[in-house]
């Protein structure tokens, strides 16, 4: 039986490096977020987006993601609605996709939100990355030249490092990269014998 690792961490703690890090060592790997990003282009999920949130976001019938971002980010209610929108459709391509790999020992789910959205329900293990807050900032302001309060804004509006910590079953401190790929196989040793035990 495949296992699925959660893999997960605040914005701009180095997720989706370490992700791609997954990638090369031959895991199979979901991203969520990119999964979302594709899945709010699909006629259904326009269409429940825009009655909930009007076509005013939409440009030529594009999405504008930074206006949406604005709207959610400063109004939980609107972010639970979205929320309710993408998180099923996200788990029914999840699904799709989890059975191509059903010969693999692991796959991995990397999700901003993964336990907001209780995608945490589904995983074995999780991994949860943390980053010292400046650096994220920093991260995050240079990726998608967002300003430091839109940064902060965002990550208030995530669960704190303290509460993934307090759900996870490795913690990886992402303040160095290769320390951080030393981690992940670490972890994976780790896996691998418990899988073997099991």
């Amino acid at each position: 039986m495949t296992k699925i690792i959660g893999l997960t961490g605040g914005i701009g703690s180095g997720k989706t490096t370490l992700a791609t890090y997954l990638k090369s060592l031959g895991i199979p790997v979901f991203i969520a977020d990119g999964e979302a990003k594709k899945l709010m282009q699909s006629p259904e999920v326009v269409a429940e987006i825009q009655t909930i949130f009007g076509t005013t976001i939409f440009e030529n019938g594009i999405l504008n993601r930074q206006q949406l971002a604005a709207i959610v980010f400063s109004n939980p209610e609107k972010l639970s609605q979205l929320n309710a929108i993408i998180h099923p459709a996200v788990k029914k391509q999840f699904g799709f996709w989890l059975d191509q790999y059903q010969s693999e020992p692991f796959v991995v789910y990397e999700a901003a939100i993964l336990f907001e959205s209780g995608s945490y329900k589904n995983c074995d293990s999780i991994i949860t990355i943390t980053a010292p807050l400046e650096d994220r900032i920093t991260r995050v302001m240079q990726r998608d030249n967002s300003t430091r309060e839109q940064v902060l804004h965002r990550i208030n509006a995530q669960w704190t490092d303290e509460q993934r910590i307090a759900k996870s079953d490795f913690v990886i401190e992402n303040s160095d990269a290769q320390q951080a790929k030393n981690s992940i196989d670490e972890i994976l040793k780790i896996l691998k014998i418990q899988q073997n035990e099991g």
